[in-house]
């Protein structure tokens, strides 16, 4: 019997630092945003590298992010596909080629 209570204070116990991990990233976010307003961005994206904030740039009808700082280019599920449908060539081709390889 008091096997059923220890894995019910275990259960409740998971759940109350569940709940407190979840309101320590929501302060933490906060925290961000407020400092990137201060700062003068916008409390969007960052670069995965870690070198700045990431700005939408719009290429076509796809919009990609672009880091102010190194240069990278990051692109969103679906959006190189979509690129590439709009430019055709060669790396339609080489593309095509990855999904061919699937389709096997």
């Amino acid at each position: 019997m008091s096997e059923i209570f220890d894995e019910r204070r275990k259960a409740l116990e998971e759940e109350y630092f569940r709940r407190k991990e979840r309101e320590l990233l929501d302060k933490l976010r906060e925290t961000v945003a407020a400092e990137a307003e201060a700062r003068g961005h916008a409390a969007g994206r960052q670069c995965p590298l870690g070198h700045g904030a990431l700005k939408e740039e719009a290429r076509g009808t796809v919009v990609i992010d672009v880091c102010e700082n190194c240069g990278g280019l990051w692109l969103d599920k679906g959006e190189l596909e979509e690129l590439t449908r709009q430019s055709g060539g060669w790396f339609d081709n080489f593309i095509g080629s990855f999904k061919n390889d699937k389709a096997e």
